[in-house]
């Protein structure tokens, strides 16, 4: 028997996520925020609040549209919420990647890339999205994505985190896409 994800990969809608998508995104911020928390040691261990949640602003700032400048994504297959991805700067020359997610159950069969793809197509023009280099997964993922969106090219710098000296320095790749 032949996996699905050996023959095709699979369909995947990317659309803007609504205030009546927030609850699905909250909960899958919930399940990024855990992957994240494998990479933090020492002062930048990421344990959940007291409540069980994780800190939350990224979530707040995408859907409170106070600043205007941010977008919210949602990624669905079928009916089911699968990832989400949320846009700094949309008004701005470059914009920013600030997070983006997949759920584990759906990685690695082309998700990721298709979304990625779809968001990006969204603000052509100039694009810089961070990682952390403790995160293998994210190493990988994200060069795939710079060669494969920006094969003619991309950079990756390292910079340090803002306000948190403890921490090692966040990897950076920017690239442009698409006429702007």
């Amino acid at each position: 028997m032949t996996s699905f994800m050996a023959t095709a990969t699979p369909h995947v809608h990317v659309r803007p996520a609504t205030p009546a998508d927030r609850p699905a995104v909250e909960r899958l911020w919930l399940m990024f925020r855990h992957d994240m928390s494998e990479f933090g040691t020492g002062e930048g261990l990421q344990l959940p609040d007291t409540d069980g949640t994780f800190r939350s602003e990224r979530v707040d700032a995408a859907f409170d549209g106070r600043d205007g400048d941010w977008a919210p994504y949602l990624f669905v297959r079928g009916e089911h919420p699968v990832g989400f991805a949320f846009v700094r700067g949309i008004t701005m020359p470059t914009r920013v990647l600030n997070s983006f997610f997949v759920v584990r159950g759906a990685r690695r069969g082309g998700v990721g890339m298709r979304a990625v793809r779809d968001v990006v197509a969204r603000y052509p023009g100039e694009w810089e999205i961070a990682f952390q280099d403790g995160n293998p997964g994210a190493v990988a993922f994200w060069r795939r994505v710079g060669g494969d969106l920006a094969p003619e090219g991309w950079t990756e710098e390292r910079r340090p985190v803002p306000g948190r000296a403890d921490l090692p320095p966040d990897v950076w790749i920017s690239f442009r896409y698409g006429g702007a």
